[in-house]
């Protein structure tokens, strides 16, 4: 039954974002914002290194992006598996950057609060981010999200990725990503 709950909260959660995404890109023209997300690690739709994994030191890869509208307030990255058995999987969830930022490293510290920002608890369970680690089969898509915000989030550091996206999906001004593919 807690699972069903959790699944049911996930999709909800899910629907929100993606709604607040495209009511984004279905604005009049002129005020449609897009960010250009990249890794100097992987290119869009290529395997992500094992080192990015939990097959490997499970650190965060480095990202970088451009086309932040000057009105944003924040920044929040997000990473989602949406081949997951579940139907999606939050690895990670980086909000409250500052929105001048263009670019984050590789190896984030898994705390709540970093120099980049604050931190929730992922699908995991864990703070911080956590690496693709699917179950053998095919190779998953993992979305690696930047979205511009017209605020920063009143959301304590810690909290769970799913109230973190829940309160940022009516927040989104712009948004970008690079899709990374992991499979073992």
């Amino acid at each position: 039954m807690r699972r069903l709950l959790l699944i049911i909260a996930a999709v909800a959660v899910l629907a929100a974002l993606l709604l607040a995404l495209w009511s984004q890109q279905h604005r009049p023209v002129g005020r449609v914002a897009t960010i250009l997300v990249a890794s100097p690690a992987f290119a869009n739709g290529s395997f992500i290194p094992a080192n990015y994994t939990c097959d490997g030191a499970d650190v965060s890869p480095p990202l970088r992006w451009s086309g932040v509208p000057q009105d944003a307030k924040a920044l929040l990255v997000a990473v989602v598996d949406v081949d997951a058995p579940g139907g999606y999987f939050v690895h990670w969830v980086l909000y409250n950057i500052p929105p001048n930022v263009t670019s984050l490293p590789s190896n984030i510290p898994k705390q709540p609060i970093v120099k980049y920002g604050e931190q929730g608890t992922n699908d995991f369970g864990k703070v911080g981010y956590g690496g693709p680690c699917p179950p053998p089969g095919p190779p998953h898509r993992y979305i690696f999200i930047v979205l511009a915000l017209d605020s920063q989030l009143d959301v304590q550091p810690g909290a769970s990725d799913r109230e973190i996206l829940s309160v940022a999906s009516s927040h989104v001004i712009a948004s970008g990503e690079i899709v990374g593919l992991y499979g073992r």
